[in-house]
């Protein structure tokens, strides 16, 4: 029995070594932006501006280094497009008094940019009437839509705890007034209402588990989605 040991350790190089040119074989598949995302997600000093990613979007190589972009020669039109609109909406991030690092987040999928920020932080307690500091941040996320060729979808959700309030007898209504109550500001400043549509989630799509300390903080938000109108029918999804 003990003669035969080295047949294990010959079958565990093996495998190592199976694995080693599958994973060098995708790699050479890979096409070019993949590759950058994979160096950035490596790269020591990468600089990430998003606290959590909300499902079905990633990170990436335009938020990781989106300070460094300014840099690069080689970028796609796309990738332009993402890393202005990031500049664009920095702003609200940099309101430190007001917004903790918790309340807002910025992602990026290669398709659009997602900004999301907790009701708490937008809306007065148990209504859908914007505070100051949501006024300050639908103004920034005006800025972006008045400046660039952009749609944006904003979707409202509600944490399960949540009761609807007096005027909004379940979460669904109540994610759907603070959609709403967004798209409304945003169109009587001036924002292109063609541009613009709004989704209710209610309770289905929280960021958080129940078990978290602070599931109800992230997970009652709105979101705003950017995204460039050539992939409005195809690719986005609400």
């Amino acid at each position: 029995m003990a003669g035969s040991s080295w047949k294990v350790a010959y079958a565990d190089f093996m495998t190592a070594m199976m694995a080693f040119f599958l994973v060098m074989w995708l790699l050479n598949m890979a096409d070019e932006k993949t590759l950058k995302g994979l160096a950035g997600y490596f790269t020591e000093g990468a600089v990430h501006f998003t606290n959590s990613a909300a499902p079905g979007v990633s990170n990436n190589v335009i938020v990781q280094f989106v300070e460094k972009l300014d840099t690069r020669s080689n970028m796609s039109e796309a990738e332009k497009s993402d890393y202005a609109i990031i500049q664009s909406i920095k702003p609200i991030l940099s309101l430190k008094d007001a917004v903790p690092n918790s309340s807002t987040g910025i992602t990026s999928d290669g398709v659009g940019v997602l900004l999301h920020m907790t009701s708490n932080l937008m809306f007065r307690p148990n209504t859908v009437d914007f505070s100051a500091t949501g006024e300050k941040a639908l103004d920034e996320v005006l800025n972006v839509l008045k400046k660039y060729n952009v749609w944006v979808i904003v979707r409202g959700h509600a944490d399960s705890s949540e009761t609807g309030a007096p005027d909004y007898p379940s979460r669904w209504e109540l994610s759907s007034g603070r959609a709403n109550s967004a798209v409304r500001y945003l169109v009587a400043r001036g924002a292109d209402p063609k541009k613009i549509r709004s989704v209710g989630y209610a309770d289905t799509r929280p960021l958080a588990p129940p078990s978290v300390p602070d599931a109800a903080a992230k997970n009652s938000r709105v979101e705003f989605y950017f995204h460039r109108p050539e992939v409005m029918t195809n690719i986005v999804g609400y």
